[in-house]
């Protein structure tokens, strides 16, 4: 009877992990980056390049000159932000994949003010009103699919996704209709702000660099320190637990919710007003999915999510440096950043859970 059952055992199973050292997570690790770069090696290759030197330029290109790194550092800002946004809901299991709308609608609430009012308000006023709606738009937002999931209990995932095409939808109708360019005869464009919309910059980077790294520290204590950050976790371990304890999870749910996308759409007036300086339908450009990445690798910690949000902001800068000097189409890049990106994402599997072989008591 052993003999039959064995028989339906199947060849690999996976278990999770109770415990796993330092140094095998970190050969895990290392052993994920270097598969990365062999493989990204076998791609650049194959379109007929160096991988030496295309990775040498990919370096050089996010850090090897001041301009080349503060253009990095532009790119991590957003980054950063929206992974502390998503990792507030994230924390409690509330899978938020819609910073990219509430993105647009913080970045569409604080243009309005910066394109139609910026004559009638002082600068200093303007800026902190742009900064406010930003805030409470992108919050509200937020709070739409949390109110569905607290009443009624809806898939948030589907929810926020589906807002996020949206807010799109209605930025590209103001692109093309009330906000467009009257000086574009023919492609929609909208205006670019005047100066006095614009973020003023310590060291040459947008006033947005030290706003992120005080938000890394406010979050880190709000989920670490804090009653509100207590619950949030002790929802996220299990709801029941949570009613049984006296807490109001619909609440919660809504609070935290509003605040996560409160902090992505304060990103769409920092993309706006300090990078940009106008409005497109590429504003969010992708923050708002990669930033699921960063929360992940980051494990949810925010001082963690700072260095991960550099390090992705270099691939990207990097990619588009390979793009120009070795004339390697922007899609290739993108698959050489994914690649890398798929290896450090899989380690964690790893790290996390371990395989076991049929017959065999080793696992990997």
């Amino acid at each position: 009877m052993s003999k039959h059952l064995g028989h339906h055992e199947p060849f690999v199973r996976m278990a999770k992990r109770d415990t796993i050292g330092r140094g095998k997570a970190a050969l895990i690790r290392a052993a994920a980056v270097l598969g990365a770069l062999v493989t990204g090696a076998l791609i650049i290759l194959a379109l007929g390049h160096n991988p030496v030197q295309v990775y040498k330029e990919m370096v050089l290109g996010s850090l090897g000159t001041r301009t080349v790194l503060l253009e990095t550092i532009r790119i991590a800002i957003p980054l950063l932000i929206t992974s502390l946004a998503i990792s507030l809901a994230f924390k409690m299991r509330f899978w938020n994949i819609g910073a990219e709308g509430q993105i647009l609608v913080g970045a569409m609430a604080s243009s309005y003010f910066a394109l139609f009012q910026y004559q009638n308000i002082p600068r200093i006023p303007l800026l902190l009103i742009m900064f406010f709606v930003a805030i409470v738009s992108g919050g509200l937002y937020g709070l739409l699919p949390a109110i569905f999931k607290a009443k009624w209990n809806t898939n948030e995932t589907l929810f926020t996704l589906m807002l996020n095409y949206i807010a799109l939808a209605f930025l590209q109708y103001l692109q093309n209709g009330p906000w467009k360019d009257p000086m574009q005869k023919g492609f929609p464009k909208i205006a670019m702000f005047n100066s006095a919309a614009k973020l003023p910059k310590v060291f040459n980077v947008h006033i947005g660099w030290i706003i992120a790294l005080v938000l890394m520290v406010v979050v880190a204590v709000y989920l670490s320190k804090t009653k509100q950050g207590y619950e949030i976790a002790v929802v996220g371990e299990s709801r029941n637990t949570a009613k049984y304890a006296g807490m109001h999870v619909g609440k919660i749910i809504m609070r935290t919710m509003f605040l996560s996308g409160a902090l992505a759409g304060l990103v769409g007036c920092l993309q706006c007003a300090g990078a940009d300086y106008t409005i497109t339908d590429t504003t969010a450009g992708g923050v708002g999915f990669t930033a699921i990445t960063v929360a992940w690798l980051s494990k949810l910690n925010p001082y963690v999510m700072l260095i991960v949000a550099f390090a992705i902001a270099v691939l990207e800068r990097g990619a588009n440096k390979i793009q120009t000097a070795f004339k390697i189409p922007a899609s290739a890049a993108e698959v050489l950043v994914g690649i890398i990106l798929f290896f450090m994402l899989g380690c964690e599997f790893f790290i996390n859970y371990k395989l076991i072989f049929r017959g065999r008591k080793e696992e990997i």
